[in-house]
């Protein structure tokens, strides 16, 4: 038996409408943005996507304090987005009218050297069936496979620090997703190992509920009762909240909602939030509590950002409203090397302070945030402390994933730095070699193992860059 209705929520249909980088003069004139600031804001989306949609023009910036409003931040290209030798060097391709063959090799190189896909996304995590990569699926954990559906490889609104940011540029070589729609059940039917689904992109909220639905509603027949969560990643619920409340499907999407959770699975919205900003309409209140009417559970995570929310009181707040709005806060996690990192990234020791002050300031029902963690090749790596021993500083780490899962919740030193950004600028403590999952012998380790082991252990080519 399906649940019951959900409440009635009055609000207008509303069209989205979506500006890029070819829209930003006409942004400039309507908004009062010097011109100066629009040609750098152009020259960083050569490199850059750049997406947004009026709900977040009209409700969730505020104009009065560009370019320091954090949700203008969140969604417009900066200057300092770039370093400084890819910015002179595209503002000098357009500026001189370079031809388009050579504008264009210069942007892919430029993009090369931005990591496209950290974490070792398209090297380590793409799996095989019958001897064949299996596109659009990544399997780096053992109970949890994530699935990049090809109609939800886009966004409402496109974040500026985002990670799968080679998602959006059209180069297909870089783009994860999925060429069939049955490939996912041809894979989860030989893997009964697996018992989470994680459906990501981009964001599969783009998607009408009935492609959603093509996608979903097969993983709830029997043969895949060893299937106990789907997961869906979105920052709808931030972007586009009309999404759940009033737009043409939303109803059937709630329904669809109640199916998933009538079948027995535990379905969980995996919500996308960097600010507080983020929840002060009424809409997003009404569609936090209309997908919570559906059955759904919704798990708030997002990363710490320089000029966005490195404080600890923005965080607090973030996840003070949250815990009242019935959403459970999940993660800190640190800015991915890759991309615009170098705009956002805060130094580890840093938001190890951020998040303890942060937790600090919120009752327990609010410190189910985990953090800060690092999305790493290894795994999902948290930093839990810093601690003095005979006079000099560690980091205490610990595994929350590991691509081996004996590595879960194995504590771990590092040389304390003030400088580390990503865990592979730390040291091992104790001046070893090594950390533990770096070597191969230790990785086949499944007995425990003594605590001193465990803490023990292309440019751009010349002829497209500035010359002095």
């Amino acid at each position: 038996m399906l649940m019951a209705k959900d409440f009635v929520y009055e609000y207008e249909k509303e069209k989205m409408t979506v500006y890029t980088s070819r829209d930003l003069d006409d942004l400039g004139k309507l908004k009062g943005i010097d011109d100066k600031l629009i040609f750098e804001m152009k020259v960083v989306s050569e490199v850059l996507p750049f997406r947004v949609n009026n709900y977040v023009i009209d409700q969730l910036i505020n104009w009065d304090n560009v370019p320091n409003d954090p949700i203008f931040q969140l969604t417009f290209p900066q200057k300092g987005m770039l370093k400084d030798i890819y910015f002179d060097q595209v503002a000098k391709s357009i500026t001189e009218c370079w031809s388009k063959e050579q504008h264009k090799e210069l942007i892919r190189n430029i993009r090369l050297e931005l990591n496209p896909h950290p974490a070792g996304q398209l090297e380590k995590n793409i799996p095989t069936l019958n001897g064949q990569e299996v596109q659009g699926i990544q399997h780096k954990y053992t109970n949890t496979v994530l699935f990049f559906p090809s109609s939800g490889q886009t966004c409402h609104s496109y974040c500026s620090f985002c990670f799968r940011w080679a998602q959006f540029i059209g180069d297909t070589d870089l783009r994860m997703a999925a060429r069939e729609s049955d490939q996912l059940q041809q894979y989860l039917r030989s893997h009964p190992e697996v018992t989470d689904i994680l459906i990501t992109g981009g964001d599969p909220m783009v998607m009408k509920t009935k492609k959603l639905r093509a996608y979903i509603e097969p993983l709830l027949a029997e043969e895949f009762s060893h299937i106990r969560t789907i997961r869906v990643g979105t920052k709808a619920l931030s972007f586009w909240p009309q999404r759940f409340v009033s737009d043409d499907d939303s109803d059937e999407l709630m329904e669809f909602f109640r199916e998933i959770k009538a079948s027995g699975k535990h379905l969980a919205l995996m919500a996308h939030y960097n600010h507080w900003q983020e929840l002060s309409t009424d809409i997003s209140h009404s569609a936090i509590k209309r997908v919570l009417n559906a059955g759904a559970v919704i798990r708030s995570q997002g990363p710490l950002l320089r000029n966005i929310n490195d404080s600890p009181e923005i965080w607090s707040r973030l996840w003070q409203e949250q815990v009242e709005l019935g959403i459970i806060p999940y993660y800190m996690f640190v800015e991915r090397d890759t991309g615009a990192c170098n705009y956002f990234e805060v130094p580890l020791f840093k938001a190890w302070k951020i998040y303890q002050s942060a937790i600090q300031k919120v009752s327990g029902v609010a410190r189910t945030a985990r953090g800060p963690s690092m999305s790493a090749d290894p795994g999902k790596v948290e930093i839990q402390g810093i601690i003095e021993i005979e006079r000099e500083k560690y980091f205490v780490l610990r595994f929350i994933q590991g691509r081996v899962s004996d590595w879960v919740q194995r504590p771990f030193l590092a040389e304390y730095s003030e400088s580390a950004t990503w865990l592979n600028h730390l040291k091992p403590a104790f001046h070893h070699d090594s950390f533990f999952f770096e070597t191969h012998d230790d990785a086949k380790r499944t007995i425990n193992i003594p605590l001193h082991d465990i803490i023990g252990i292309s440019s751009i080519p010349a002829q497209y860059l500035p010359t002095n």
